[in-house]
């Protein structure tokens, strides 16, 4: 039996909805979906799981009827759907009833459930949202639904709000595959048994590394599974010395050449260390309208503050160790300056300065 594994789809979410490429974002999330879609055909996928958060918020009968629709595109795959807390499903809503005419089902939520398909001898059991926390230790009190059957767990869990559960009692039960949701990066917990496939299409800023779909098998000799990456965008952190020596336009062109490499597909932040030549960043107005950028992050020190840190801890260890690197003559200025900067970064993170 083959299968796919997507959770935290987040269709209808619109990140970042102030940034000039807010509306395309929208669009590509639901253009990876459908691409999962394609790939369940093209790879001729008997199911496909969906583990929690498919939309960015509870569904109405609307989205459902699109859902619908797409899913109707499946040439052979059979689709299981698990509400998460995002898209959480309260018992009396019109939604929760909704009839789909694709092969598809939705467990209940609020309950623990399975789904029987007979045609692929397959038992998916989960527990889907009714609400948007569930504190108790919800999946290690399931058992697999069918004796004889592949079974299957599918559950949005993870955090002491949602689901919390000990990766060891899920791993004692009989479960050939645990399909799970919640966390937005893929996270492979036990060797191709228990798994977060992570968003399709990253949906946050925080949203970084790889994202895609896990593609499994599962036969007689037990369960394999393998992440193919699918993103259209990547969030990625850039970071960027500043030095005394090298001019603020060519910081700017030495980026905006490793920006032309990586790819004008990506979303980035730029975070700017080291030591600046005054109180301001190089000015990056070229760059923001070639690329998407979600944020600048300044972190650097300037003289001033370096005199500022200096007046103020003159009898703690951080006056102390400026006033030591300062004092180091026979230091190379550009090691003295990379050390400098170092231990002022780390005794400020540490809030050390006793």
């Amino acid at each position: 039996m083959k299968f796919i594994h997507i959770s935290d789809v987040y269709l209808g979410i619109q990140p970042e909805t102030n940034a000039d490429w807010a509306g395309k974002r929208a669009k590509e999330i639901e253009d990876t979906f459908i691409q999962v879609l394609q790939a369940c055909n093209e790879r001729d996928v008997d199911l496909l799981l969906i583990a929690g958060n498919l939309f960015a918020k509870s569904p109405e009968v609307a989205d459902f009827e699109w859902l619908d629709e797409k899913l109707q595109t499946l040439t052979k795959t059979r689709t299981i759907i698990v509400p998460g807390h995002a898209d959480y499903l309260e018992a009396d809503s019109e939604a929760a009833s909704y009839h789909f005419r694709s092969r598809t089902v939705l467990l209940p939520a609020g309950r623990t459930t399975n789904a029987y398909l007979r045609g692929i001898n397959t038992c998916v059991t989960g527990f889907g949202y009714a609400k948007p926390e569930y504190k108790g230790r919800i999946l290690e009190g399931i058992e697999p639904g069918r004796a004889g059957a592949i079974n299957i767990l599918i559950g949005s869990a993870g955090d002491k709000n949602h689901m919390p559960f000990d990766k060891e009692v899920v791993a004692r039960k009989a479960f050939d595959y645990v399909a799970l949701g919640h966390y937005h990066r893929p996270i492979h917990i036990l060797k191709n048994r228990i798994a977060y496939s992570g968003s399709p299409e990253p949906v946050l800023h925080t949203d970084q590394g790889r994202h895609g779909y896990i593609f499994g098998e599962i036969t007689d000799d037990g369960t394999n599974i393998s992440f193919t990456p699918i993103a259209k965008r990547s969030y990625v952190t850039i970071e960027v010395t500043l030095r005394t020596d090298i001019t603020a336009e060519t910081v700017k062109e030495n980026l905006e050449e490793q920006l032309m490499k990586m790819g004008q597909d990506n979303i980035y932040t730029i975070v700017f260390r080291g030591f600046a030549q005054n109180e301001y960043l190089p000015d990056l107005t070229r760059i923001k309208n070639r690329f998407d950028v979600y944020d600048v992050v300044d972190l650097t020190i300037t003289k001033a503050d370096e005199e500022l840190l200096l007046a103020e801890n003159q009898n703690n260890i951080m006056g102390r160790f400026i006033k030591e690197m300062h004092d180091s003559v026979n230091i190379d200025e550009k090691i003295r300056n990379k050390a400098l900067r170092y231990g002022m970064e780390a005794l400020i993170m540490a809030g050390d300065k006793k």
